[in-house]
């Protein structure tokens, strides 16, 4: 069986912000060597997340307006995790909602995926170095 690590980096110029990832990803699978088994990508950071699904822009506008709903930024005194100081208590929540982590299969190479699906990285407190890790296992 065979391993792979890479991290990838991301600094957005936005708090908010959603990043196709899956040609990174492809590009990882093919530098593996692994044609069968299962890939992992996951968000390093505890405000930003890993997450499949349609790389549609409306959809990624009502994420951003849904997220800004359940877990809005502002007023920042409205949490407690604010009162040392920081201000990102609501970008913690986000990625809470949206997840840390996705499993892919890999079959002949591929990422094995459903219609439309695609792999993103959310950053919910941005500009500053963030990393994703990609780990592959298989044959």
């Amino acid at each position: 069986m065979k391993s792979y690590r890479k991290e990838l980096w991301f600094n957005t110029n936005t708090r908010l912000a959603f990043i196709n990832i899956t040609g990174e990803v492809e590009k990882c699978i093919r530098e593996s060597g692994v044609s069968e088994g299962f890939v992992l990508v996951n968000a390093m950071h505890i405000t930003a997340s890993v997450f499949i699904n349609d790389d549609e822009s409306g959809l990624h506008h009502d994420y951003a307006n849904w997220l800004e709903k359940l877990a809005p930024h502002s007023p920042i005194e409205q949490y407690r995790h604010n009162d040392s100081g920081e201000d990102n208590a609501d970008a913690h929540m986000k990625r809470q909602l949206m997840g840390r982590e996705v499993v892919v299969a890999i079959t002949a190479g591929k990422l094995d995926f459903g219609p439309w699906e695609q792999i993103f990285y959310g950053e919910f407190d941005g500009r500053r170095n963030k990393r994703v890790l990609v780990k592959i296992i298989g044959e």
